[in-house]
């Protein structure tokens, strides 16, 4: 789980498996968005206590930033079942 918690994405960087689902909460009491900077994956914009989740299917490094607070920024790093049994 990501908080999304004064101004800020925590932890701002996750790494995961594939096929897991990440979800965001927002804690913060005013709205924020999870938008990928290449548009894989987009929330509606989140009011505190909302959530949104997003299961990744391919490996690979994924951007994201709040819409609404350009300034935050956070990573998925999804790594391939052959990578992550080594």
């Amino acid at each position: 789980m990501v908080k999304i918690e004064d101004f800020a994405f925590s932890p701002p960087s996750l790494t995961v498996k594939i096929r897991t689902a990440v979800t965001w909460l927002n804690k913060d009491d005013i709205p924020h968005t999870v938008v990928s900077k290449t548009r894989v994956f987009k929330s509606k914009a989140l009011d505190t206590g909302d959530s949104f989740s997003f299961t990744f299917n391919e490996a690979g490094t994924y951007e994201y930033f709040c819409s609404l607070h350009p300034h935050m920024t956070g990573t998925i790093v999804v790594e391939s079942a052959s990578h992550a049994a080594r």
